[in-house]
């Protein structure tokens, strides 16, 4: 069994003095005092929420739209997973939306976001206490809550991610009790805990790193013999492949092949990896340095570079819990760093690995523990300034709705039977609309990687099914110039077009010639800020 350590933290000062200004050392010292109330952990958890909730008031965003559709529309085949539309994400987040939008429509997911945001504080803040006591439970908890809530990274959004969050960080709790008291339930709990994450986002593979780390680990340093190991893992194994069996038995039953199931989640992943290797973005390279920017800003950088530099004092001092944060990390950064596309939300996967990191860290008053603490000070200072700018920016009028104006506008234009598809991909215009899309694709990574010439939309727009409505969000030759102007020869010939001021001036309107339908007149710029540019 591993040895639990003794209980080394303390409230601790605040971060030195120094050349702090007046105010940021005032604020730190409140919350430094704060921490000493055994409210800390609950009103943690229930700021997370109640912040979360302010996505209620913003429109839905183009990943939501488009799972909303997809679950709208989910139709299995054999050899199409969801029917009409293509996501390469697993059934059981799909499920979820579903679920969510038969209850409280497309907006309802931002409820059971807040409520996941709350979860993982209390979840996490468990994890804290079982390995470092009381105090360093309350400060993980304000870590946690700090950077969930951050506008830097996403306040508004609800995707596989957060959902999954709570199903990792509770993997990586029963796997410490499971290897504490040997029980062989909780191991199985804690595999089925993790597995089910990955059913959110097939690379939250975090908590099976996690627990399989702190297992390996235990045995090699003599925390357990080899017996206690093999049952141990045995029990994980069991739970795990629990979410699995039932995925492959849905997709049986439903009619899917298993190799149309792995294409959707893991298949296409590596071809879209091989299309986004191939075509060098500027923008892709932009958004890597603007996500390590982020992570600095919003704290998540320190406490994880705290980690990283103290980790072999933590490995001295309980090597299983510390090789399993420092893999659990690792394997996470990787995935993040192997996607290739550098979104804001991505580092969301970071938090559990965040969590442990300042539990870990906030046990010892010495000088890593204050500067643990002092770090996670700043990351609540951080989330303050950013949620007061953001919600002034929104305030003022600044935060514009492009997509939804314009989607609402064609859905006032349109006529019963009339039909819409955004090219590049724009879900939220997309649902704004009303209207339904004949092409499958409602991501440009998709419509690159599966229809990578444009051969299947220039067939749609010269067949019978043709769209009565196309918009020209980004520019038909954005990604393939030569499949690119194929495709506007195509649709000159049987649509005429509308400008429009959305889409940063550059977006396109085009209705069939012979569809007879009252202008689109979409107000994009009375909310006022340049398209593209929408903060969460």
């Amino acid at each position: 069994m591993t040895k639990r350590l003794p209980d080394r933290t303390a409230p601790g000062p605040a971060p030195s003095a120094g050349t702090v200004p007046g105010p940021v050392r005032r604020v730190a010292q409140g919350i430094t005092r704060a921490v000493e109330s055994r409210w800390t952990i609950p009103l943690a958890a229930l700021a997370a929420f109640v912040l979360r909730l302010s996505g209620l008031t913003r429109p839905i965003r183009p990943d939501e739209a488009g799972f909303t559709l997809v679950a709208r529309s989910w139709a299995p085949e054999a050899d199409s997973l969801y029917g009409h539309y293509f996501v390469d994400r697993p059934p059981l987040l799909i499920a979820v939306f579903r679920a969510s939008d038969a209850i409280g429509g497309p907006h309802f997911i931002r409820i059971l976001g807040a409520l996941a945001c709350a979860a993982l504080v209390l979840l996490a803040a468990r994890t804290a206490r079982l390995v470092a006591g009381e105090t360093s439970a309350r400060w993980t908890a304000l870590c946690v809550a700090a950077i969930t809530s951050s506008t830097l990274i996403n306040l508004v959004a609800v995707k596989g991610e957060l959902l999954g969050l709570p199903f990792v960080m509770a993997g990586c709790l029963l796997s410490i009790l499971a290897l504490r008291r040997g029980s062989v339930p909780l191991a199985a709990l804690a595999g089925l805990s993790a597995a089910t994450a990955v059913g959110f986002k097939q690379n939250l593979l975090g908590g099976l790193v996690f627990a399989g780390a702190l297992l390996l680990v235990s045995l090699l340093t003599r925390r357990i013999d080899a017996r206690a190991f093999l049952r141990l893992a045995a029990a994980g194994l069991a739970g795990a492949a629990v979410p699995v069996l039932a995925t492959l038995g849905w997709a049986v039953a439903a009619g899917v092949r298993p190799g149309t199931l792995w294409y959707a989640i893991y298949g296409f992943r590596a071809d879209a990896s091989a299309v986004l290797a191939s075509h060098s973005s500027k923008a892709a390279d932009e958004r890597a340095v603007q996500l390590v920017v982020i992570a600095l800003m919003a704290g998540l950088l320190l406490v994880l570079g705290g980690f990283v530099v103290h980790l072999r004092s933590e490995w001295r001092e309980d090597a299983p819990l510390a090789a399993a944060t420092a893999l659990m990390l690792a394997y996470d950064a990787l995935g993040m760093v192997l996607g290739g596309s550098y979104w804001p939300d991505y580092l969301f996967a970071l938090v559990p690995s965040a969590a442990l990191a300042a539990a870990l860290l906030t046990r010892h008053r010495t000088g890593r523990g204050l500067a643990m603490r002092g770090v996670i000070v700043l990351a609540v200072v951080s989330c303050t300034v950013s949620l007061v700018s953001w919600a002034a920016y929104n305030l003022t009028g600044n935060q514009e709705t492009d997509e939804v104006q314009l989607g609402a506008a064609i859905g006032e234009a349109a006529e019963p039977g009339d039909t819409l598809t955004v090219f590049g991909g724009r879900a939220d215009l997309q649902i704004s609309s009303g209207l339904d899309s004949p092409y499958e694709q409602l991501w440009s990574l998709p419509m690159r990687t599966l229809d990578p010439d444009l051969a299947e939309l220039r067939a749609l727009v010269n067949g019978p099914d043709a769209p009565t409505w196309l918009v020209e969000w980004f520019p038909f030759t954005a990604w393939t110039r030569e499949g690119g102007e194929l495709l506007r020869q195509a649709v000159e010939e049987r649509y005429v077009p509308e400008t429009t001021d959305c889409g940063d001036g550059e977006a396109t309107i085009w209705r069939l010639r012979e569809a007879e339908r009252p202008a689109v007149r979409p107000d994009c710029r009375t909310v006022g800020g340049a398209a593209g540019t929408s903060l969460p």
